[in-house]
C-alpha cells in the first residue's frame, strides 16, 4: 500500500541501460536523459569508493585521471560488470529525473540483452530496486527496439530487428508479441572501436584511444570497394619511442580493420535467418531487416548487409532511441507490458 501511494507521486521510467549510453524515458515527458554509462570514482586508502561524477562529466575523464581516481564503465557486453557502481549510476539518474525528491518509488522497465542469464537478470533487478524502484520489469532489447521502431509486433508476420549497441548486437525475428528466433552477439560498437585500435597498433606501432577510434569509425565507416580512397591523419603515441606521433591511414585500411567484427555480425544474422520457420522467412523477402542502435549509423552498414543477405535493409527513424522509446510505449499499455516483459 505504501509503495502504491508513493507511486502516485512518481513518474514511471523506461531505462535503456546500455554499455555505451544510458537513456531514460519518462511517461508523459519523453526522453529526459541520454548520457554516457560512465562513473568517475575516487578510492580512499581504506578502499572505500566515492562517486565524483556520472555521465558526460565522467566520460570526459576517461583515460585522463590520476591514480586514485578511475573512470569506470560499469556495464560490459550489455550486462552489469560492477554492481555497486551501476547502482550508484542508476540512483544518480533517477534522482535527476525526480529533481532529487526522496519519497518516490517509480515503476521502472529496463531493456536487457536477449541472451541474459538468470544471475544477470537478478543483478539488474536488484540494482533498480536499490536505486529506488517500486516495481521493476525487464524487456528484451530487440523486442523494445522493434516496438520503438514502429514494427507491427502484434501481427502474425515476421519482423526482423538487428539492434547494434555498444556492447552487444541483438538479432531477433518477432511475431505475435513474441521472439521466434534470437541471437545475442557480444559484438557491438566497442568491438568495432577495439578492432581499429588493434589494427593501428599492429600495422603502425601507434597507440590511440578508443575515443579516437570511435570518431574514425563514425566518420569513415565501412567504405565499399568502389569508393574513392580517403586519407586521414591520426595522432597517437609511438609504441617504440613513446613520443607522440602522427600517421596517415586510408579509408580502405579502416574497412580492413573492421572486417573481423563485421563478419561476426553478418554470420550471426545469417544463422538467425537460416533457423527461421519458412512461413516467416517468406514475409522477410518483402519486409526485410530493420537496423536499430548506435551501430546502425555506421556508414554503408545497411548496404553491406543488403548485399550479404539479399534482403531489403532499412534503418529505423531514430535508431539510437528505439529501445528506450519501445520500453516507454510498453509502460503506457498494461496489456503490452504483460505480453512483452520477462516474467519475474
Amino acid at each position: 500500500m505504501f509503495n502504491y501511494l508513493l507511486g502516485l507521486f512518481s513518474n514511471d521510467l523506461a531505462i535503456d541501460l546500455g554499455t555505451a549510453s544510458t537513456l531514460i524515458f519518462v511517461k508523459g515527458k519523453g526522453i529526459v536523459i541520454n548520457e554516457p554509462s560512465v562513473v568517475a570514482v575516487k578510492r580512499s586508502e581504506g578502499g572505500a569508493k566515492k562517486v565524483l561524477a556520472v555521465g558526460k562529466e565522467a566520460k570526459a575523464m576517461l583515460g585522463k585521471t590520476p591514480g586514485n581516481i578511475s573512470a569506470i564503465r560499469p556495464l560490459k557486453d550489455g550486462v552489469i560488470a560492477d554492481f555497486e557502481v551501476t547502482e550508484e549510476m542508476l540512483k544518480y539518474f533517477i534522482a535527476k529525473v525526480h529533481n532529487r525528491r526522496l519519497l518516490v518509488r517509480p515503476r521502472i522497465i529496463v531493456g536487457v540483452p536477449s541472451g541474459i542469464t538468470q544471475v544477470e537478470m537478478r543483478a539488474v533487478r536488484e540494482s533498480a530496486y536499490s536505486a529506488g524502484a517500486g516495481e521493476v520489469y525487464l524487456i528484451e532489447e530487440p523486442m523494445a527496439a522493434a516496438i520503438g521502431a514502429g514494427l507491427p509486433i502484434t501481427e502474425p508476420s515476421a519482423n526482423m530487428i538487428v539492434d547494434i549497441g555498444g556492447g552487444t548486437s541483438e538479432i531477433a525475428v518477432i511475431s505475435l508479441y513474441g521472439i521466434v528466433r534470437a541471437k545475442s552477439l557480444r559484438v557491438g560498437g566497442d568491438k568495432f572501436d577495439e578492432a581499429i585500435v588493434q589494427y593501428i597498433k599492429r600495422k603502425f606501432n601507434l597507440a590511440i584511444g578508443t575515443g579516437v577510434a570511435e570518431t574514425i569509425k563514425m566518420e569513415y565507416g565501412l567504405c565499399l570497394p568502389e569508393d574513392e580512397v580517403v586519407m586521414m591523419e591520426i595522432k597517437g603515441s609511438n609504441l617504440v619511442t613513446g613520443i607522440p606521433a602522427t600517421i596517415e591511414i586510408s579509408s580502405h585500411e579502416i574497412r580492413e580493420a573492421l572486417n573481423e567484427p563485421l563478419n561476426a555480425l553478418v554470420e550471426a544474422i545469417k544463422q538467425v535467418l537460416e533457423t527461421t520457420p519458412p512461413e516467416l522467412a517468406a514475409d522477410m523477402v518483402d519486409k526485410g531487416i530493420v537496423l536499430a542502435g548506435g551501430g546502425a549509423l555506421m556508414k554503408n552498414l545497411d548496404v553491406i548487409l543488403r548485399d550479404e543477405t539479399k534482403l531489403p535493409v532499412t534503418i529505423a527513424e531514430d535508431p539510437l532511441t528505439c529501445v528506450v522509446k519501445g520500453a516507454g510505449k510498453a509502460l503506457d499499455d498494461i496489456k503490452l507490458i504483460r505480453e512483452v516483459t520477462i516474467p519475474n
